[in-house]
């Protein structure tokens, strides 16, 4: 594994830890700056929002820079975020630092897919993705119980410092450790076992430098059916993830307090879909989609018939993160292959996960809302995902045809 993966890894791990530890915090928060509990949400929702916006701005601002010093910059701009929140004396001032944070997250992680990627051979790209993501996916299981944590025994700033103190530590190794010219073209040659050069990747290199040159590559249909499925799988997952302590509560029997360890559950089933997804895209691509997506539309559904039942529900919430990331970094590749290599691309990605995050919940709301019941949302998510299966193997035959013509013409 080379060390500039490594180094990406603990930065996408403080960024995730800065999305999620917050949620065991935020009683703590509203208490100290006297605001009601609702007005401390926004430290979840507009740090949401100003993912989606920063993913597209940030990474439109800065094409014609070098990608290496972009990610440096991204996470000099977390540092200072975390640290405007571990010093605000006030809540506009923690707000704003949430916002400053949450600017670099959707640039960080499609920038440094691209980086990643270049790191490795070829044929190794969405395990390298995936190494990276596996930052985020591990910060999942440990955000908020290390909020709550660190909270409970030093109070809410102290939380802060220490994410402070990894992203300094990440900003660092990103610095020393990632090389300069990566991912600024195609994956520099690597060698195999017996030291001969492997072929150079398949993929096109990246585009010219410039926003105008970024904003062709949305021209492929390709790549807006892989934002679509994109969103579409995200929306269904996080629509039933949303609301599912009400399912486990309320239907499944569960205390409250069992919450918080059946989310490590889930947790744990992203980081293990991350890391098998990664390898199975790098193998069959297109296949490895649709079928992590399939697995998930069903979990969703099994999940919803099955609530009521103790032992299932843990079984299902494991296999809901495991299929719900398994197709994260094939989607990733896929997306960026498509553009050429576009970072615009690979960022519009992040906001698509985000717009669906949005657009799932939003439904799953509703559909309790209309008496349904907490289960409802599994069932909606299960919907919305299958919409996803359906576009990514329209996708996926688009892409094989248009290859079988590119051959036939060849």
């Amino acid at each position: 594994m080379p060390s500039g993966l490594v180094a990406l890894a603990l930065g996408g791990f403080g960024i995730g830890l800065t999305e999620f530890l917050i949620a065991g915090l935020l009683p703590q928060v509203a208490s100290s700056f006297a605001v009601s509990e609702a007005a401390a949400g926004w430290l979840i929702s507009g740090y949401a929002l100003s993912v989606a916006v920063g993913a597209i701005a940030l990474t439109a601002a800065t094409t014609r820079l070098p990608r290496k010093a972009v990610l440096v910059g991204l996470v000099a701009l977390f540092v200072v975020g975390n640290l405007l929140s571990a010093l605000a004396p006030s809540y506009p001032v923690m707000l704003l630092g949430r916002i400053v944070a949450a600017l670099c997250h959707g640039s960080f992680f499609g920038i440094g897919s691209l980086v990643a990627r270049s790191l490795v051979a070829p044929e190794k790209k969405s395990r390298a993705v995936a190494v990276m993501f596996a930052g985020l996916t591990l910060a999942n299981v440990l955000g908020v119980p290390f909020g709550a944590l660190v909270g409970e025994r030093w109070g809410w700033r102290a939380a802060f410092w220490a994410v402070t103190a990894i992203g300094v530590l990440a900003l660092a190794g990103i610095a020393a450790l990632v090389p300069d010219e990566a991912g600024e073209t195609r994956p520099p040659t690597a060698t195999g076992h017996s030291g001969a050069a492997l072929p150079a990747p398949p993929t096109p290199p990246a585009p010219a430098d410039g926003l105008r040159a970024q904003f062709r590559a949305f021209r492929s249909s390709q790549v807006w059916l892989t934002l679509t499925a994109t969103a579409l799988s995200y929306g269904g997952m996080f629509g039933a993830f949303s609301y599912i302590a009400y399912t486990f509560t309320e239907v499944g029997g569960f205390s409250p307090a069992d919450v918080a360890w059946l989310l490590m559950v889930y947790g744990v089933g992203l980081v293990v879909g991350n890391l098998v997804g990664g390898r199975a895209a790098d193998h069959d691509r297109d296949r490895a989609l649709v079928l992590a997506l399939l697995g998930l539309a069903v979990t969703l559904a099994v999940f919803g018939l099955l609530a009521g039942s103790a032992t299932a529900s843990v079984i299902l919430v494991f296999l809901m993160g495991l299929f719900g990331f398994a197709g994260v970094p094939g989607m990733i590749t896929r997306v960026t292959d498509f553009a050429h290599g576009a970072a615009l691309a690979a960022s519009a990605n992040v906001s698509a996960s985000n717009i669906g995050n949005a657009l799932g919940a939003w439904l799953g709301g509703l559909a309790i809302t209309a008496g349904l019941g907490y289960t409802a949302p599994l069932y909606v998510g299960a919907g919305i995902v299958l919409i996803s299966v359906i576009v990514m193997v329209v996708a996926a035959r688009q892409a094989k045809s248009s290859a079988r013509q590119t051959e036939h013409c060849v």
